[in-house]
């Protein structure tokens, strides 16, 4: 059973770096579309920045709740490394639950505004800025489900993630 739940999760982040992916071949070919029509034809196309600058968002917020593992993520390894294991399994309980807590917080509030922001739409692609902003409410999700498997983790003794990036290769 978590030989086919690890399977799954796997298959499911590859399709997470897929569109990833994606959303960073459109953002670059819209970026090559634009210098082409502003340097080469004298003509700047307004439709462009929203597009790169959407794409920019989906990309850091999507990657940020699928796509990076817990090694990847930013860490005062200074002191984290220095710490016993069961200190360190201390410390991702303390912070797994601050974050949990804050997510969840600001969630109900996070989704209320970009409902409302239905009403407006962008300026030269007419589409409706909740669509462009709803990648937050999926961040917020998702950060609360990894919190809460980490801290879960930590509870059950597992291994805290090597963080150290002298011993980190790929």
């Amino acid at each position: 059973m978590l030989l086919r739940l690890t399977s799954i999760a796997l298959w499911l982040r590859r399709r997470a770096e897929n569109i990833s992916v994606a959303l960073m071949s459109v953002m670059f070919a819209v970026f090559i579309i634009q210098i082409f029509c502003r340097y080469v034809l004298n003509m700047p196309l307004g439709w462009s920045e929203e597009v790169i600058i959407t794409t920019w968002l989906w990309i850091v917020l999507w990657g940020a709740a699928f796509v990076l593992g817990e090694a990847e993520e930013i860490r005062f390894d200074i002191f984290y490394t220095n710490l016993s294991e069961t200190t360190r399994r201390i410390f991702t309980v303390i912070t797994g639950a601050a974050l949990i807590a804050m997510y969840a917080v600001s969630l109900p509030a996070a989704y209320r505004y970009v409902s409302f922001m239905k009403v407006e739409r962008s300026a030269y692609l007419h589409v409706p800025i909740n669509w462009m902003y709803s990648v937050f409410i999926i961040f917020s999700v998702a950060c609360i489900g990894r919190y809460c498997w980490l801290v879960y983790r930590a509870f059950h003794g597992e291994k805290s993630p090597e963080t150290d990036p002298a011993t980190l290769s790929d």
